[in-house]
């Protein structure tokens, strides 16, 4: 009896820890709120479509923000960024408001105080969703990670028009593919995550939130300093690829909240 007992709570346990994981992960299906201001689900509003979703108005702790240099403590105890990326089958998928690629079984995995982050997904949003100084970018890349208990790492990359980005060029035709579907997930094969380039020898580092609904909090958020380039062609299919009638993908900046913002800057050398 007591070991029949045993077994129902933890049954219970992995019941309730996987429905938290679903509610707070990002939405597969962004159909049902918009990026129009003006919409009444529009992102004033996301607070309000679903319960579950409340942290999106009521939260202190929310993604994105601006940068600003009068802001950040500038540190060098940090360190470089820690990732261990490996190559990994993907999917494409158009979610309504962006184009994510999954990274089916994690593509490797970045370790964060001692904390190891699968990295699950990448997606894109234009123009960037954080500013720097004020100054907004044409493109975000988001690299979003999982602990094995839940908890969210995301690296953000921002984009300007310049040179074509290899990795975007590499996906271009599964992207073109997937711009005269709907709701379609395509397979694209091995990807190696490493040929997303980033720099990650500085870097900002603040707790934040997602930025798409539930806005789930206690989200470390890395954002690398050095800007990449894409051209317009690129940016352009990334936007058209998706379905909505939006001319954004990006959430407003949000509330600092006196929220400690860290740059990582390693000592010069002698």
């Amino acid at each position: 009896m007591k070991m029949a007992a045993t077994k129902i709570l933890f049954i219970s346990f992995l019941f309730l820890s996987s429905a938290f994981l679903a509610r707070s992960a990002e939405v597969d299906d962004e159909s049902e709120f918009s990026y129009d201001e003006k919409s009444e689900n529009g992102p004033a509003k996301w607070g309000k479509i679903h319960p579950e979703w409340s942290t999106c108005n009521t939260g202190k702790l929310q993604s994105p923000i601006d940068l600003l240099n009068k802001r950040v403590e500038v540190v060098s105890n940090l360190g470089k960024l820690r990732k261990h990326y490996k190559p990994s089958n993907a999917t494409l998928l158009n979610r309504g408001h962006d184009m994510m690629l999954r990274l089916e079984g994690g593509g490797g995995y970045l370790k964060i105080n001692g904390t190891q982050y699968q990295l699950k997904q990448c997606h894109w949003h234009t123009p960037s969703e954080h500013t720097i100084n004020g100054k907004r970018f044409n493109l975000e890349a988001h690299l979003v990670h999982e602990s094995d208990d839940g908890k969210t790492a995301v690296i953000g990359i921002m984009y300007k028009i310049g040179r074509p980005d290899s990795f975007l060029s590499m996906i271009e035709k599964d992207l073109k593919a997937l711009a005269s579907t709907k709701g379609v997930e395509r397979a694209i094969g091995t990807i190696d995550p490493k040929l997303i380039k980033m720099d990650g020898k500085k870097y900002y580092r603040y707790i934040g939130s997602l930025t798409v609904p539930p806005c789930t909090e206690d989200v470390v958020w890395t954002i690398d300093r050095k800007v990449k380039t894409i051209t317009k062609r690129q940016m352009k299919l990334i936007r058209e690829a998706v379905h909505d009638e939006s001319e954004t993908n990006a959430r407003p900046a949000q509330p600092v909240n006196r929220r400690p913002i860290k740059f990582y800057k390693p000592e010069e050398r002698p």
